[in-house]
C-alpha cells in the first residue's frame, strides 16, 4: 500500500459528526499502529468515484454508512458471503487495488449487546423497526445467535422488502402502522434514522416506549444524540436501555482487525466514546 501511515475513512452523507474517527484513532494508538482515519463526506451518486480514489490513493479501508451501504456494491471486486447475503456493505478492505466488501453490522450489534450486559438474544422475541441494511444484518445475527422469533415492523415496500421476506420466512412482519406487536417482545431495536440529530426525524421517539412491557430491553442504533428520545423514554420508565455507540464500536472492532490484522483493543475503543454526547 506504499510508504507512510495506513489510511482509512468513513464515507457517508452526512458524516461530519461521525464518532468513527475517534474510535479508530484510539484503537490505533492502543495497538501501536500508524493509522490515519478521517471522515469523508460523499454525496449520494458519487460513491463510485470514492472507490476510484480508494484504489488510486491506496486507502486501506472504508467504513460505509448511510446512504451508501447498497450503492457501493456496484464498484467492488468481491463481496464476502455475509455482505452478499444481506445485499449491504458496512466496510471495504483494499488489498493492492482489490476491493472486498463485508458486513459486520450484525456481529457488531451482538458484541455491543454483550458489552452492555444486556439480555442475551437466545430464545428471546426480538422486535426490529426498519428494513434497511442495518436492520437486515441485525435480524440475521439474532437468528444466528438463537433468537426465538424476530418481529419486523416496516413499510412493506421499504428497501425491496428483504427484511420483510426474512420475517415472513422465519418470524413475523407487521406494517409500520401497527407497532402494537412490540408489546410482546423481549428486546426492541430501532434500526431506522428516527431520532437522529440533523435529520427530519430528529426529536422523534421511534417506538412508543409507554406501550412496552415491563422489563423490555430497548436498543437504539442511532448514536447522535447518544441519548435518543426513545432511550430517554426507556430510562424514564426504568427499562434497560442500550445506546447506539455499543453497536458502533462492535462493528468498528471487526473492521479494525480486517484492516490491520490486529485484535481490536475494545476497552480503548469504548473509552473513546464514553464522553460523547
Amino acid at each position: 500500500m506504499g510508504d507512510g501511515p495506513m489510511r482509512a475513512a468513513v464515507i457517508g452523507w452526512p458524516v461530519a459528526h461521525s464518532l468513527s474517527p475517534r474510535i479508530h484513532t484510539a484503537a490505533a494508538a492502543a495497538a501501536g499502529i500508524d493509522l490515519v482515519y478521517t471522515a469523508q463526506p460523499v454525496e449520494p451518486g458519487h460513491v463510485l468515484a470514492a472507490l476510484d480514489t480508494m484504489r488510486t490513493e491506496g486507502i486501506r479501508g472504508y467504513s460505509v454508512t448511510m446512504p451508501h451501504k447498497e450503492a457501493v456494491i456496484e464498484g467492488l471486486d468481491e463481496l464476502t458471503p455475509a455482505a452478499a447475503a444481506l445485499g449491504a456493505v458496512n466496510h471495504i478492505t483494499n488489498t493492492n487495488g482489490h476491493l472486498v466488501g463485508n458486513n459486520t453490522d450484525g456481529d457488531g450489534f451482538i458484541l455491543g449487546l454483550q458489552h452492555a450486559g444486556a439480555t442475551v438474544v437466545d430464545g428471546r422475541v426480538i422486535g426490529v423497526l426498519g428494513s434497511g441494511g442495518a436492520a437486515r444484518a441485525i435480524i440475521e445475527a439474532c437468528y444466528r445467535h438463537g433468537a426465538g422469533e424476530v418481529v419486523v415492523v416496516a413499510r412493506s415496500t421499504e428497501r425491496g422488502n428483504t427484511a420483510a421476506a426474512l420475517a415472513h420466512e422465519r418470524g413475523r412482519f407487521a406494517n409500520s402502522a401497527d407497532r402494537s406487536v412490540f408489546e410482546s417482545c423481549d428486546i426492541i431495536v430501532n434500526a431506522t434514522p428516527l431520532g437522529m440529530a440533523g435529520t427530519a426525524g430528529e426529536g422523534v421517539e421511534a417506538v412508543d416506549v409507554a406501550s412496552l412491557s415491563v422489563g423490555t430491553t430497548v436498543v437504539d442504533i442511532v448514536y447522535n444524540p447518544r441519548r435518543t428520545p426513545m432511550l430517554a423514554a426507556a430510562q424514564a420508565r426504568g427499562l434497560p436501555a442500550v445506546e447506539g455507540v455499543t453497536m458502533l464500536v462492535g462493528q468498528a472492532a471487526e473492521q479494525f482487525t480486517a484492516w490491520t490484522g490486529h485484535d481490536a483493543p475494545l476497552s480503548a475503543m469504548f473509552e473513546a466514546v464514553a464522553t460523547s454526547v
